[in-house]
């Protein structure tokens, strides 16, 4: 199962979490909450806020394309570069606010994520992800997981996955579409 990611919408959703904290926290902390609110969005609609791939890695699960985005920091210029920078001590900041990229639901459930995990320690959220069906030890790398392995861990029978699947990959290519007519 896959998405389209989106770089502006993960980025305003990344900031979005940093106007609720304060203006800052610490990396970690933020990778996971985006990742809780993706994962929420993902059972509620069958689609999730970022489009990032999912994967887990030696501290939980984690948005690829995100951490990729966190990791590269301010090394080019970028939406995640625009909105979020690194400051001492493993924290972000928030650099500029969200913009119109995130729809009315998705501030709703990144507001959810944030008011009931926002407040937990990094390490708490850690621990709270691994506890998650889908994480499983990558062995020090990251190992990909399965939307749809969510979905089942969540009590979706068999169809309901398959046809949120098709759902999922019907837009993927019509997004391909789109973006190679504008080539």
């Amino acid at each position: 199962m896959r998405f389209v990611y989106d770089e502006e919408r993960a980025a305003q959703a990344a900031a979005f979490l940093l106007q609720r904290a304060g203006g800052q926290m610490y990396l970690l902390t933020l990778m996971k909450l985006l990742y809780l609110a993706d994962r929420e969005s993902l059972v509620e609609t069958g689609y999730t806020i970022t489009g990032a791939k999912m994967v887990a890695m030696p501290y939980g699960p984690v948005l690829s394309e995100v951490y990729e985005a966190a990791s590269q920091g301010t090394d080019r210029e970028s939406p995640w570069s625009l909105h979020v920078g690194a400051i001492a001590g493993h924290k972000v900041e928030l650099r500029m606010g969200a913009g119109d990229a995130l729809s009315d639901y998705d501030r709703e459930v990144l507001s959810r994520v944030f008011d009931r995990w926002g407040h937990w320690d990094r390490w708490e959220l850690v621990r709270f992800t691994h506890g998650l069906p889908e994480w499983r030890d990558p062995s020090g790398s990251s190992v990909p997981i399965d939307p749809a392995e969510i979905l089942r861990a969540e009590g979706f029978d068999d169809a309901t996955v398959r046809q949120t699947v098709q759902d999922a990959e019907a837009v993927l290519a019509l997004r391909r579409r789109a973006g190679a007519a504008r080539a």
